[in-house]
């Protein structure tokens, strides 16, 4: 076990045992070289996440349906393969991350999303667009799963929310800029006898995979890998980890066992439906809503540039609500403030107001329900060890993705301008996160209390929890562990009597 979670008397990888590195508070680090090692990650991983989202809404107002020849419902059905591979393959998606390294697994699903999303633009059928759309859902399924498990991975608990935000809005403002984009390029309609929806495809796909390459040297592996940092720089991050996640951070070997552990948690299942809840009005305006612009009076370029400045909004409100969500160190409140920002905005489209009015609902939609994403994904912070984690958040990805599928059939053409039924769902699920978010604060909260009550009050900084501190006899006897081997203490995870859950 021990060569597992670097207890102080190992061979560190720069060859020095722990007791010549010293005493676990001379591995503490200036903020300077805090701030240093964050830069570097955040600027590895964060960037490549930019270029890795179109938005297939454009290609529709851009002549996909008329060029292929969809009728019907074919353009939705379209749109709903793609989460069908792509909802089955994100629960395998994380394990086999922890497995094959991230640099290596996000390398090749980044090359592969972009040669699928390339050869999207040579279709010429529904056959062959549902087809690429199936590959493009299974080529797609690693990415922010992984990511975001591997953010998780690298940073306190009271930081996560800003660095996935990041990635989260970065999502917003490719959706905005995807908008211009595709405004720009469904001007080459007719360019090599192809039409402008099939060049958004092309470009942005050859854009992807141009990105990506570098990954294969960039993205960086665990924090317990040798790949970004060596020697004290390592003990250095790895015991500021320990400090703040305690064991549920700690790496350990894999077994079924961990991986069993996040599917016999009851909240596991109400952390998913907390994220269908939210993913289904994000996915609706994400798929929809230049659709929904053009039914409020306005011609399909207009369209197409109308849908950038709300995804704008959204990337602001993700960061400040990230920043003041970590420094609160809440999460559950910002959620439940979001959704309700949800709510009034699509009930604001749902009453017979002015265009005016109903565009600006728009904003309050995309600005609630975008930070919402992050905020919800660093909940599954509180789950520990690696391995619980990493299939409760393959888990969580895969079920609310589902509401892709329902958001890709509940906007039909003959519901607009008004689509009431689509915005009417949109609300129901907005009322369910809330819900959802309330028993998980409540439960949280009620077991920190307990905690508190059995075992004492712990320090605010969670370095009670730390590996190498919970394993010794004294600390065996406070936590009441005494009969249990060291495998077993670290793999309580989340269950440890030291650790305080994130409401």
């Amino acid at each position: 076990m021990s060569s597992h979670i670097a207890p102080t008397d190992e061979k560190n990888a720069n060859g020095s045992t722990g007791s010549e590195l010293g005493t676990l508070d001379s591995l503490d680090m200036t903020p300077d070289q805090e701030r240093a090692i964050k830069r570097r990650i955040t600027i590895a991983i964060v960037p490549y996440s930019t270029f890795l989202y179109v938005n297939i809404g454009q290609a529709r107002l851009a002549g996909l349906e008329k060029d292929l020849h969809l009728k019907g419902n074919q353009y939705d059905i379209a749109l709903t393969v793609f989460f069908a591979s792509y909802i089955f393959f994100e629960v395998p998606s994380n394990p086999a991350l922890r497995w094959l390294k991230p640099h290596r697994w996000i390398c090749f699903t980044m090359l592969s999303w972009g040669l699928v999303m390339t050869l999207m633009g040579v279709v010429n059928d529904f056959g062959g667009l549902t087809a690429a759309r199936l590959m493009l859902g299974l080529a797609e399924s690693g990415l922010l799963p992984g990511i975001a498990l591997l953010l998780t991975t690298w940073y306190n608990r009271n930081e996560q929310n800003f660095v996935i935000s990041l990635l989260s809005a970065a999502a917003s403002l490719a959706g905005a800029f995807g908008g211009i984009l595709a405004f720009g390029i469904r001007h080459m309609d007719g360019v090599g006898g192809k039409g402008g929806w099939a060049w958004i495809f092309i470009l942005e796909g050859i854009v992807t995979f141009l990105c990506a390459i570098p990954a294969w040297w960039l993205i960086p592996d665990f924090p317990e890998d040798h790949r970004v940092l060596k020697g004290i720089d390592r003990e250095r991050w790895l015991h500021r980890l320990a400090k703040n996640q305690g064991v549920t951070n700690a790496p350990l070997p894999f077994s079924w066992r961990q991986v069993r552990r996040a599917f016999t948690d009851w909240r596991t299942h109400v952390y998913a439906l907390l994220y269908i809840g939210i993913a289904e009005p994000v996915y609706s305006l994400s798929l929809f809503m230049p659709t929904i612009i053009k039914e409020l009076g306005y011609t399909n370029a207009n369209a197409t540039l109308l849908s950038v400045p709300p995804y704008v909004f959204a990337f602001i409100t993700t960061l400040s609500v990230a920043i003041a969500s970590d420094r609160l160190v809440q999460r559950g409140i910002f959620i439940i403030g979001g959704m309700l920002t949800v709510i009034v905005g699509y009930a604001i489209l749902i009453a017979n107001v002015s265009t005016g009015v109903k565009y600006f609902a728009l904003f309050l939609c995309v600005g609630g329900a975008s930070p919402c994403v992050a905020t919800a994904t660093t909940l599954i912070g509180n789950y520990g060890p690696v391995y619980t984690r990493a299939a409760a958040m393959g888990f969580f990805f895969s079920v609310g993705n589902c509401a892709a599928i329902i958001s890709s059939n509940i906007y039909p053409n003959s519901t607009a301008p008004r689509f009431i039924r689509g915005h009417s769902i949109a609300v129901a699920f907005s009322f369910m996160t809330i819900i959802c978010v309330s028993i998980l604060m409540a439960s949280n909260w009620r077991e920190n209390a307990r905690r508190d009550r059995v075992y004492g009050v712990v320090a605010p900084d969670g370095s009670d929890a730390h590996p190498r501190k919970v394993l010794t006899p004294e600390q065996k006897v406070t936590w009441g562990l005494e009969g249990l081997s060291e495998l077993e203490i670290i793999e309580l995870g989340d269950r440890h009597p030291g650790f305080r859950y994130i409401l």
